[in-house]
């Protein structure tokens, strides 16, 4: 009898578009499923594991969670992702789904054909992928270019490229997916989140499923078991790069085999206590604004409060909530992760970060 595969879920989504919190939900809700989780982030400080490992599900104990802090998942897929693989389907007892969370900057394409890995293809199989969609940055055109002016630009040098970085990824991201998921509509009117339907629709020319949620409350009957077989179909949802990479080729011209994230630039801030939160997330709005700070998030140490305050920023949007107790074998400090674009003035934003802080 043909042992079956475990399933993959990899879900993906921009730089705080609610991933984290939407396996925080799904781990709380899998119906006795045990999960096993891989967690990559952009930076050398691992907020989203750490977060996951103090939800308490127990169906994903702290040794379920593999944490993956060097990088992009999907530029470092033969170096890490497929040895941290082999080393789980090498366990005595063996996951019932797998959940991957790449980071926000990630391309999920060179991720789900690993799974065409032959050491990986006979025991696994990609599930589904899921893009989660920031609809609120959305509706606020955070992931458009001025097309007029870009066009305008073009006329005058054809070489400009169409697309920023940013709006180059998340149309990646949308082409990928099996499932996307409007998060954060919560945020919108009706008249909104109809038009971020039509703005996602248009980003791709695959037609995937598509909900809506709230604070990343998505049944997991939805999130799991969808059975796409995604490694399957990865010639159909080629990223940007590849269909670049193939012109190129195609016109004999000189290019770049490799696909990097040169375009963005993140580092971890350690700080003192902080006294008064509020505060802080007051002086902080215009420093991300002023500085261009695509994501912020990390744990702050209040001076009498027992437990560590997450904070979690998109744009100016800013989120704080205390999560656990901090523990006696960590050290109490505010740690941050910062991520922005590559022409940031790097003295300048951690100048304006301390002094937010005070």
């Amino acid at each position: 009898m043909l042992q079956q595969k475990i399933p993959a879920t990899v879900i993906t989504g921009f730089l705080g578009a609610g991933k984290t919190t939407i396996i925080r939900n799904m781990l709380m809700n899998a119906g006795g499923k045990k999960i096993a989780l891989i967690i990559n982030e952009f930076g050398d400080l691992g907020v989203d594991g750490d977060v996951l490992k103090g939800c308490g599900a127990d169906n994903c104990t702290e040794d379920d969670i593999i944490e993956l802090t060097n990088g992009c998942i999907c530029c470092t897929v033969a170096d890490d992702f497929i040895p941290t693989m082999q080393k789980l389907l090498e366990r005595d007892v063996k996951p019932d789904h797998i959940v991957i969370e790449t980071s926000g900057l990630a391309l999920p394409q060179p991720l789900v054909a690993a799974f065409n890995w032959p050491d990986i293809r006979t025991r696994v199989t990609v599930d589904g992928v899921i893009t989660v969609v920031d609809s609120a940055a959305v509706a606020a055109g955070r992931f458009a270019d001025d097309h007029d002016k870009v066009d305008a630009a073009r006329a005058e040098d054809a070489s400009l490229d169409h697309e920023s970085p940013i709006e180059e990824l998340f149309e990646d991201q949308l082409t990928c997916a099996d499932l996307i998921v409007l998060n954060k509509t919560d945020l919108l009117d009706a008249a909104g989140i109809a038009a971020v339907r039509a703005e996602v629709t248009g980003r791709t020319h695959r037609k995937p499923a598509m909900v809506e949620a709230r604070n990343g409350e998505v049944s997991s009957l939805v999130l799991l078991g969808i059975g796409a077989g995604t490694e399957d179909d990865i010639d159909n949802r080629k990223s940007h790069h590849e269909l670049e990479h193939e012109a190129l080729h195609e016109s004999g011209a000189a290019h770049d085999h490799h696909h990097d994230h040169d375009e963005f630039e993140s580092f971890v801030l350690k700080l003192g206590a902080i006294a008064d939160p509020a505060a802080f997330i007051d002086r902080l709005k215009p420093v991300i604004e002023s500085h261009d700070i695509l994501r912020l998030k990390g744990f702050i140490d209040v001076p009498g409060k027992p437990m560590r305050l997450v904070i979690q920023a998109v744009g100016t949007r800013i989120d704080t909530y205390f999560d656990r107790p901090w523990t006696s074998s960590e050290k109490r400090e505010t740690r941050l992760v910062v991520i922005g674009l590559h022409e940031w003035d790097f003295g300048a934003v951690v100048e304006a970060v301390q002094g937010a802080a005070g």
